[in-house]
């Protein structure tokens, strides 16, 4: 059993933590939302009170938080993280950030003589419920040995990137390819239907040869072919828009920063700020499918 302070319970963090939990380790978890802290009780946690609190007595440290000035808010400052936790607990970030804002605080939990791991996650809120994640993991390699039975407990695929903020770089390349392949596969699904084509007739092509993607055969945009995507749901649940677009965004950001053109990753920001300011962000990305197709 490992005591585990687990920082951020929103939609993914709650069902990570319930994995834990049903493994047998114990938890002490923090969130500014009160019903999400009670749920976590709920499932057999320790609320504590704040971000200190959660992370003084135990051996490893879990945040899963929206954006990189929240995990500076958790890790820095004196009642940061890095201030308040045990001397060897490791440190392990598992949300979505910017890379230079990961290796900022890898930096300084580093000179305060901690471990700290980047371990952002893919597979929504689906994977995360039924542990079936993939994590990408920025830090030693001594420090990757120490944390993979615990991600093993919440995802299937754990994956060492290299050293810090390589497991960010790792989460926005490959957010980046899917925020490009899913307007690739809207665009062909609202040609096919204007060329006289049945959705399931493309499908069954595309899925099949040299356009079959995780966007096409596993996502599919439109309803239909593949029973359990978004698209069968009016587009509810899944990743929303605005996580995608986040994602976009800090891959332009990262392309900017090492002088790197990126004209497809550019143009899907622009795709899915266009989406997000048309009042869509909430839906989920394959979503974008209705605003190419015309019917938003």
């Amino acid at each position: 059993m490992t005591k585990i302070g687990f920082i951020g319970l929103g939609n993914m963090g709650l069902h990570m933590v319930r994995n834990l939990l049903a493994a047998g380790h114990e938890l002490k978890v923090f969130d500014l939302a009160e019903a999400t802290v009670a749920a976590a009780a709920e499932a057999g946690a320790s609320p504590a009170g704040s971000v200190a609190e959660a992370a003084k007595g135990v051996e490893v440290v879990i945040s899963m938080v929206p954006a990189g000035k929240h995990v500076k808010a958790v890790y820095l400052g004196d009642q940061g993280v890095i201030a308040n936790a045990d001397a060897g607990a490791l440190l392990v970030d598992c949300s979505t950030i910017d890379v230079a804002t990961a290796r900022e605080v890898s930096a300084a939990a580093a000179d305060a003589g901690f471990e700290m791991l980047d371990a952002p996650v893919s597979g929504g809120v689906g994977g995360a419920e039924a542990g079936t994640l993939t994590f990408m993991v920025g830090g030693s390699p001594e420090a990757f040995a120490r944390v993979s039975p615990l991600l093993e407990i919440m995802g299937k695929n754990i994956i060492h990137a290299g050293g810090p903020g390589n497991g960010e770089a790792a989460k926005i390349c490959n957010n980046m390819m899917l925020a490009i392949s899913m307007i690739g596969a809207s665009e062909i699904f609202a040609l096919g239907r204007r060329l006289g084509l049945e959705d399931q007739t493309l499908f069954d092509v595309a899925s099949t040869s040299s356009a079959r993607c995780w966007s096409i055969d596993t996502y599919c945009p439109v309803p239909g072919p593949v029973p359990t995507s978004p698209a069968n749901r009016d587009y509810e649940g899944g990743f929303a828009a605005a996580l995608m677009l986040k994602d976009v965004l800090l891959s332009q950001e990262a392309a900017q920063d090492v002088g790197l053109d990126t004209p497809l990753g550019a143009h899907a920001a622009e795709i899915y700020t266009k989406f997000a300011d048309k009042g869509h962000a909430n839906m989920d990305f394959s979503a974008i499918f209705k605003m190419l197709n015309g019917d938003l």
